[in-house]
């Protein structure tokens, strides 16, 4: 159930990030960096660390995490489905005892470079990722969050259909090195059909 997939569409194309993406990604966040004020972005010199993490929680099956490329396979950034829960039912409550499927999942992580920021790559990326957590792993619930000053983000979480469901304050470390107010978004397993009727119409204009 948790193991790396590729997830297609027209616009983007996510693949199961290895080092094989390094030099790519090494090339890609040397700039320009002036989007990059709020996200999880590495430098040149911190890529390979980074990779070293983030592939140690798929090898963990913690998460899933992706190369957002164009249909071409150049590299455009990166993102992850991950807190990828399992929850402990009551006794004899568990609607799906035994089955292979998660309760609930978090998509972050999420960064772009320039060229592919406010375009169908985002859009796109979202509707698969959502698709394989309530289609695939059955999920009753995605989360997003950002930072509350990322006024950006939280605009394009909004767009994607997804419900505020409020601030947590000082919930973890900042990208400037202070604890921050993180914006917190989900989307049900009942929202799901509404909110893919949207992306795809977003995505036909």
């Amino acid at each position: 159930m948790i193991a790396p997939v590729e997830l297609r569409g027209k616009f983007v194309w996510l693949q199961p990030l290895t080092r094989a993406h390094l030099e790519p990604m090494r090339a890609l966040v040397a700039g320009p960096r002036d989007t990059f004020t709020w996200g999880n972005v590495p430098t040149p010199a911190t890529v390979e660390a980074y990779l070293d993490k983030v592939l140690a929680q798929v090898e963990q099956r913690q998460a899933l995490v992706f190369a957002t490329c164009l249909p071409s396979g150049d590299l455009a950034g990166c993102t992850r489905l991950f807190d990828l829960q399992r929850w402990e039912w009551p006794a004899g409550a568990d609607p799906r005892p035994g089955e292979d499927v998660l309760d609930a999942a978090e998509i972050g992580y999420t960064w772009l470079a320039p060229r592919a920021q406010r375009t169908q790559v985002n859009t796109e990326a979202k509707l698969l990722m959502l698709r394989h957590a309530f289609e695939s792993w059955k999920c009753f619930r995605v989360t997003l969050k950002t930072d509350e000053r990322n006024h950006r983000s939280r605009a394009a979480i909004l767009r994607l259909g997804a419900h505020f469901d409020g601030l947590l304050r000082s919930f973890q470390p900042a990208v400037d090195g202070r604890p921050r107010n993180t914006a917190y978004y989900t989307i049900l397993q009942s929202e799901w059909p509404a909110v893919q009727s949207r992306l795809l119409s977003s995505l036909a204009r």
